[in-house]
């Protein structure tokens, strides 16, 4: 059975639907990764991952990769 974990990840930098979809594209991309909602105007992501695939590193670097900046997770 697989685990399913959640994580909610604020991030800084984000102003538009292009920014959403980046977010969006480089966190779907990650091994593990089974959802991801980007609320722009909350400045967050939620993300559903399976447990033990995937850490919070992981997370951030995609995150900073892409060209944002992670503040927190929760």
């Amino acid at each position: 059975m697989i685990m399913l974990k959640r994580a909610k990840i604020k991030i800084d930098g984000m102003s538009c639907q292009h920014c959403v979809k980046t977010v969006t594209d480089a966190v779907s991309d990650l091994d593990g990764v089974s959802q991801v909602k980007v609320n722009l105007k909350k400045g967050e992501a939620k993300i559903k991952f399976e447990k033990g695939r995937l850490d919070l590193e992981q997370l951030k670097t995609a995150i900073v990769t892409a060209g944002f900046e992670f503040v927190w997770f929760k």
